[in-house]
């Protein structure tokens, strides 16, 4: 009985397709990247070298789409922000797929997001990094210096104090707590960063909407909180002895890292806290808060006469 295969060969047109069939093969093998890899693997021979061709197309094929990358939202492969990967595992071909470069970075930058909490924060100042901040004036550079000196303690597991920003508006502050939280991420070390006047207004609403407590103990033991522009919220005796005070003291006893910005310094700030609603000062009050504050932090200056944003 005539089988299969000699069936086949004698159909109409199988020369002809036998013929288109050996050029493609051929094509694919002087594909410099199939080549390079066939050289390395002189073991394989013409029977494992036919089942392996559609793996060697499709290898072509993805290897080719990788050097001329469209961008990982872009990319054609067949699973999009991966690339091929030939081996020949005892002298049979074999595909499988890693992650880019592209791809890799994607999710890096997603892990750090993602360990980057923020409130009210604008989204340039969520992509801040120490690099941009090397070209600064001199004015700066002591707060440069000081927060890259934080990261580095922080990231050594070392107990270290907190840094209380001060300075003119658009001198750089809050950018700075944006390339220590990034820089942070890098090192796998959560951080919340939040406008300080906007949330505390949020956590008025969240009385009514349940959150509140939540919130409480987020800003409480997040490992690194930063306070961006301290001094600039409506002051009440609940904001200042309810919120502020108990995530402060909370903080100084479990000697977690605080980071703050500000237009006041600590004399300014003080006074600040002691505003009291019912006409007068509560100095008293004030100076517990700024007792806190003082003792788990270093006041860093930011001069500089131009505005930050000009200088980026």
């Amino acid at each position: 009985m005539e089988s299969i295969t000699d069936a086949v060969k004698k159909m109409e047109g199988y020369d002809q397709l036998r013929r288109q069939l050996d050029r493609i093969k051929q094509q694919i093998l002087q594909d410099p990247y199939v080549a390079s890899f066939m050289e390395a693997n002189p073991g394989i021979n013409e029977v494992n070298l036919e089942k392996g061709l559609t793996k060697l197309y499709e290898y072509s094929k993805e290897r080719h789409n990788c050097d001329n990358c469209p961008g990982l939202e872009r990319c054609p492969n067949l699973m999009q922000g991966y690339q091929p990967v030939l081996t020949a595992d005892k002298d049979q071909i074999e595909i499988f797929y890693e992650k880019c470069f592209l791809k890799k970075q994607d999710e890096k930058q997603k892990s750090m997001t993602a360990l980057i909490k923020s409130y009210f924060i604008p989204r340039d100042i969520l992509q801040a990094s120490f690099d941009r901040l090397h070209s600064i004036d001199q004015d700066r550079k002591e707060a440069i210096g000081s927060a890259a000196e934080f990261v580095k303690k922080v990231a050594a597991g070392e107990e270290c104090k907190g840094l209380y920003f001060y300075g003119k508006f658009g001198v750089g502050k809050t950018y700075l707590l944006g390339a220590i939280a990034n820089r942070l991420a890098e090192r796998q070390i959560s951080s919340l960063l939040v406008h300080t006047p906007e949330f505390l207004r949020e956590m008025k609403n969240s009385l009514s909407d349940g959150s509140f407590n939540e919130k409480m103990e987020l800003l409480k033991t997040v490992p690194v909180l930063m306070l961006d522009d301290i001094g600039a919220e409506n002051m009440t005796n609940w904001v200042r002895d309810e919120i502020i005070g108990v995530i402060l003291q909370y903080r100084m006893m479990e000697r977690l890292p605080t980071l703050y910005t500000s237009n006041y310094d600590f004399s300014l700030l003080e006074e600040h806290f002691s505003y009291s609603q019912k006409g007068g000062l509560e100095e008293a009050k004030g100076k517990r808060i700024m007792e806190r504050i003082r003792h788990l932090t270093v006041p860093v200056f930011i001069g500089g006469d131009k505005n930050f944003r000009s200088l980026q």
